[in-house]
């Protein structure tokens, strides 16, 4: 059994910054890529940042120069830094990660509201 738990959503201000993480566990052999998708009300799911085992990340267009990605393979956890944040990034984050267990699979978190608002 694996479990993805995220924590540091919250409410912030416009401009302010958060830092999200989220810690996988259980019988866990090796981890490919991590990453944090967010969902809007009314929106679809979208991929927000991914970073590989090897440190190679990736941005959605939205938050490139805000946002950060990093992980700590050792504690299989991954990171979010979110700075100059806007109402626009108001959204549930989930983590995301592709772990193989034996097989290989995709797991979810539960997923953490980010609101950014005055």
């Amino acid at each position: 059994q694996v479990q993805l738990v995220e924590s540091g959503g919250g409410l912030v201000q416009p401009g302010g910054s958060l830092r999200l993480s989220c810690a996988a566990s259980g019988s866990i052999f090796s981890i490919f890529i991590m990453g944090w998708y967010r969902q809007a009300p009314g929106k679809e799911r979208e991929l927000v940042a991914a970073i590989t085992s090897g440190g190679m990340p990736n941005y959605a267009d939205s938050v490139k120069g805000r946002f950060t990605i990093s992980r700590d393979n050792a504690k299989n956890t991954v990171y979010l830094q979110m700075n100059s944040l806007k109402p626009e990034d108001t959204a549930v984050y989930y983590c995301n990660a592709r772990i193989n267990t034996g097989t290989w699979r995709n797991y979810w978190g539960q997923g953490t509201q980010v609101t950014v608002s005055s």
